[in-house]
């Protein structure tokens, strides 16, 4: 009696390409979310899915009118997906430290509206880092503070930069700066004329906007004293609120700092009504850095 043969008895370096687009699919939760991620057409992307189904043997997911979902199969397939690209990568970081050279990949998550901040340390460190070898490659992404922990924890991401509000038991926070946020309004709203008297009485009458990402307590309860109306996901949102002159907001000193130069925004009883939350980088605990992160991560406080 002929024994079975597994449909996938070696992995490939083709096999392992097509574990990382369905990876992507998965993460995206549909073929049109992983095009961009990816960098290959929707077309592309079903025909991989479709070679990887039928190397498995099993069909990964459900699409059509419905809608995308994965299969008992697929969610099988991704968590062992997950763990044998993370071994990949960690197999790849051990061989770039042997050779103590600075080659490959730096993937690194921000929150939004840091680059008007005064001290550049994350430009000068991803500056020190590409002077020292081209061969870096930098992926940089930009999205809320809780996206960015979760793509540390699960490996897509190497650092990240966030707020240091809630720390998660998995990750490991080193401080860079303190951001000083503080209540604005724009050159049309009815307060900007008198910003600096304002009292705390039409300040809780003014309509305001309320952000929807994670808070300090200082910061939920300079909000619980506001008329919050409306909501804002990030502070650029925020700011589009703002400068609508209906709302008033609080919206960090070193991004509000432009359009407090051109007159268009002025800062509401200054001195009062503002908040500090320390930002920090962001490192998956017991993970073994690369020598390139671990030189982005030295280069960073040497700044």
């Amino acid at each position: 009696m002929r024994a079975l043969v597994s449909p996938l008895a070696q992995v490939s370096d083709f096999d392992l390409r097509l574990l990382r687009v369905f990876k992507a699919v998965a993460e995206a939760g549909s073929f049109a979310g992983a095009e961009s991620a990816l960098g290959i057409t929707r077309s592309a992307i079903s025909l991989h899915m479709a070679d990887l189904e039928q190397r498995l043997g099993m069909r990964l997911c459900q699409r059509g009118r419905a809608g995308f979902a994965l299969t008992d199969q697929g969610r099988e397939v991704l968590r062992s997906a997950e763990s044998l690209l993370a071994a990949v990568e960690d197999f790849r970081t051990g061989v770039n430290q042997l050779h103590q050279t600075l080659r490959g990949d730096l993937n690194i998550g921000l929150m939004n509206n840091l680059v008007t901040l005064p001290r550049m340390r994350i430009t000068a460190a991803l500056q020190a880092i590409r002077q020292r070898s081209d061969a870096v490659r930098i992926h940089l992404s930009m999205s809320p503070p809780g996206e960015v922990e979760r793509g540390v924890l699960d490996g897509r991401l190497h650092v990240g930069a966030v707020p240091l509000i809630t720390p998660l038991s998995g990750l490991s926070y080193l401080p860079l700066y303190d951001e000083t946020s503080q209540l604005y309004c724009s050159q049309g709203h009815p307060l900007f004329a008198r910003a600096a008297e304002v009292d705390a009485t039409a300040l809780r009458e003014a309509a305001a906007v309320v952000p929807t990402y994670r808070m300090s307590a200082e910061a939920i309860q300079m909000h619980q004293g506001l008329n919050c109306v409306a909501s804002a996901s990030d502070r650029e949102a925020i700011a589009f609120l703002i400068l609508t002159g209906q709302f008033i907001g609080f919206l960090p000193d070193h991004y509000a700092a432009a359009w407090v130069a051109q007159g268009q925004m002025a800062a509401l009883a200054p001195g009062r009504q503002r908040f500090s939350v320390p930002l920090a980088l962001v490192t998956r605990k017991g993970r073994r850095q690369s020598l390139i992160v671990e030189q982005f991560i030295e280069a960073l406080m040497q700044t």
